[in-house]
């Protein structure tokens, strides 16, 4: 049976370092295969390479077209590359958003992954990233936010991809990229900005000013009530959040009324401009 792999073909053959052509004297395989074999089974311009192995205990025989002036074959066992082509390692090469992450490095997947990593954050600075695979400032920018990233082991980064989660950066009003927000501890968000490679300061001056900060007292606390109240009512996400519940004020303020002194002064007046009234009449 022949396999089809790229521009490659795999067949299984027959021992022909032992069997002959009657006419030829070539090598003669089990199947024929189009193109590739003349009819005295002798190879054409077309040149082939190949690449012998066994394979389930059975002897496999991998060809690749090349033009060629001069026929030669080059004999390599194979089946540790089938291995790799069955797992998906040959031809994955990694994208620049996945190139250079730190430990301290994590891909958003939902709005609950992002509510639960700045609530699970504690007093930590976390980090948000927003970004987008074509976005040609957020590709630039990437290597020197791992760099900062490895320097501040501390800190806690995380990425979100605007190309995968839209509806959640319109929600969280994210209209800009590359685009950042910083939270701390129970003081939530601490700053938001956008920057780029040329205005990278931006980001290590509030780097500098709120890594260093003392611990946050009280609880974690990450997004906004609003920011929560706007990702549940958007349809498109899978979250669901109850809003806190109103406490009503154990000792309000009454409210102050108009004291009689006041009442009186505005009699008075209303009877001056009466009386001026009338004395023009």
């Amino acid at each position: 049976m022949a396999m089809v792999l790229g521009k490659s073909y795999l067949f299984s053959a027959c021992d022909y370092s032992q069997k002959k052509n009657q006419e030829g004297g070539g090598p003669l395989y089990s199947k024929r295969i189009p193109g590739f074999c003349c009819s005295r089974n002798r190879f054409t311009s077309l040149k082939m390479m190949a690449l012998r192995c066994d394979f389930n205990a059975q002897r496999m025989v991998y060809l690749e077209r090349e033009i060629l002036s001069k026929r030669r074959f080059h004999l390599v066992p194979i089946k540790a590359q089938w291995n790799q082509i069955q797992n998906g390692l040959i031809g994955k090469t990694p994208k620049w958003w996945e190139t250079g992450l730190q430990p301290n490095m994590k891909e958003v997947t939902s709005a609950q992954d992002l509510v639960d990593s700045l609530l699970n954050a504690g007093d930590k600075l976390v980090i948000v990233d927003f970004y987008s695979p074509s976005c040609g400032g957020c590709k630039t920018l990437f290597p020197k936010i791992c760099q900062l990233a490895k320097m501040n082991p501390d800190l806690q980064f995380l990425q979100v991809n605007y190309e995968e989660h839209k509806s959640m950066c319109y929600t969280l009003n994210v209209h800009v990229l590359p685009f950042f927000r910083f939270y701390r501890g129970s003081r939530g968000r601490v700053c938001q900005f956008s920057c780029t490679n040329a205005t990278i300061k931006k980001f290590k001056d509030a780097l500098a000013k709120y890594a260093t900060d003392g611990c946050s007292l009280g609880p974690a606390k990450g997004l906004d009530e609003k920011e929560l109240l706007a990702l549940a009512a958007n349809k498109d996400l899978s979250f669901t959040y109850k809003p806190k519940p109103v406490q009503p004020d154990p000792n309000p303020v009454p409210e102050k009324e108009d004291t009689p002194v006041l009442k009186t002064c505005l009699n008075s007046k209303e009877s001056e401009e009466k009386s001026l009234v009338g004395a023009r009449g």
